[in-house]
């Protein structure tokens, strides 16, 4: 005799929402109560990292659905940022047009060039792939330092501050506001994409592309839309640098950028729209917290506070190393093995598998 152990839904509704426990719908409350009220009690230091968190989050969002749910390794991530940044601060300053409308246009031109530069992917894989990417990084960059009369080259561009019903946004309590919807809407798109056929053939492309056009999935339009749908949100979380901190340089966007947001899906967890919260959480907050142990022990410890701020590469290796070798799902896989441990707590099995009787 055995047991069934597990949720198992009776409604199609139970079955396609989000949030069908009541337990997980807990959770969220109490995280978006925390959201709505950091900025009241927070110091304008912690809500500049939590503004630099929310848009780390969309870019890594953005990233995750092409490497992680996609399976299309890229190295281009500063790049489209820079379009998405360019783009939307150089509408604004040059043309006037309004703040809202320059991030539309440059998410969509970001797309346009994410899908000029996912081209290759028809007939390149893996490293080869990547190596493509990398060949995109180095052109927009070699752009931006040299393409003086649009760009300024390496000198930098002030952009005006957005301003919404005449209050300026670029203070750090008001940019919050906007850096938690954008996270949040697209966070919500990428897990309603996800459920979708076009998320589904996403998977399917990634776990097997030759299967997945055998079973009449367009393996080369369904690449390019990964492309264009990753880089339209990678490129608004460049405008949104561009308008948060109303200044543009060049050196936001080197190669060093796309190795960072790389690291932030590959910690928080490929494939995970959670674990592109938490590695982008991680990776934005770690240089942070290792310049505050500096500090705490700077009378104390002298010699080890100078070092470190020159050992923060060496972490932040580490971090990924570490994870890489215990857990290659990342710091999202770690959340679910907490919450299975505490579901079926203090009982010795686990949620979802058969005991004998």
């Amino acid at each position: 005799m055995s047991l069934d152990c597990g949720v198992f839904h009776t409604r199609y509704e139970a079955d396609m929402g989000l949030r069908p426990r009541p337990l997980q719908r807990l959770r969220l409350g109490m995280l978006a109560l925390f959201v709505l009220g950091f900025p009241f009690v927070a110091s304008a230091y912690w809500l500049d990292l939590a503004n630099q968190v929310a848009i780390a989050t969309v870019g890594a969002i953005g990233l995750n659905i092409l490497v992680g749910y996609t399976g299309q390794i890229s190295l281009g991530q500063g790049a489209f940022m820079a379009i998405g940044a360019y783009t939307a601060g150089l509408l604004t300053l040059n043309f006037g047009v309004p703040w809202g409308a320059s991030v539309f246009a440059a998410c969509l031109l970001t797309a346009a060039a994410g899908t000029f530069f996912g081209l290759p992917s028809l007939r390149l894989k893996g490293l080869y792939l990547a190596i493509a990417t990398l060949a995109a990084q180095e052109i927009v960059e070699w752009g931006m330092t040299n393409w003086t009369a649009v760009t300024g080259g390496t000198e930098a561009i002030v952009v005006p501050a957005p301003v919404l019903f005449g209050v300026r946004m670029n203070t750090n309590f008001n940019f919050y506001w906007i850096a938690v919807l954008a996270a949040a809407g697209t966070a919500l798109f990428a897990a309603n994409l996800m459920r979708s056929r076009i998320g589904r053939a996403f998977e399917a492309v990634r776990d097997q592309d030759i299967a997945a056009s055998v079973i009449g999935v367009d393996v080369f339009r369904t690449k390019l839309l990964a492309f264009a749908t990753s880089s339209f949100f990678v490129g608004l979380a460049g405008a949104m640098i561009a308008f948060h901190r109303n200044i543009i340089t060049w050196e936001r966007f080197t190669l060093s950028t796309s190795i960072v947001f790389l690291a932030m899906i590959i910690v928080g967890g490929l494939g995970s729209i959670r674990g592109s919260f938490l590695g982008a959480a991680l990776i934005t907050l770690l240089p942070a917290m290792i310049t505050n142990v500096g500090r705490a022990i700077q009378d104390t410890a002298p010699q080890a506070a100078s070092l470190l701020p020159y050992a923060q590469q060496a972490v932040f290796g580490i971090v990924i190393i570490l994870f890489l070798i215990f857990e290659p799902r990342g710091l999202s896989k770690l959340w679910e093995n907490a919450k299975d441990y505490f579901h079926v707590w203090p009982f010795a099995y686990r949620r979802g598998e058969r005991r004998a009787a």
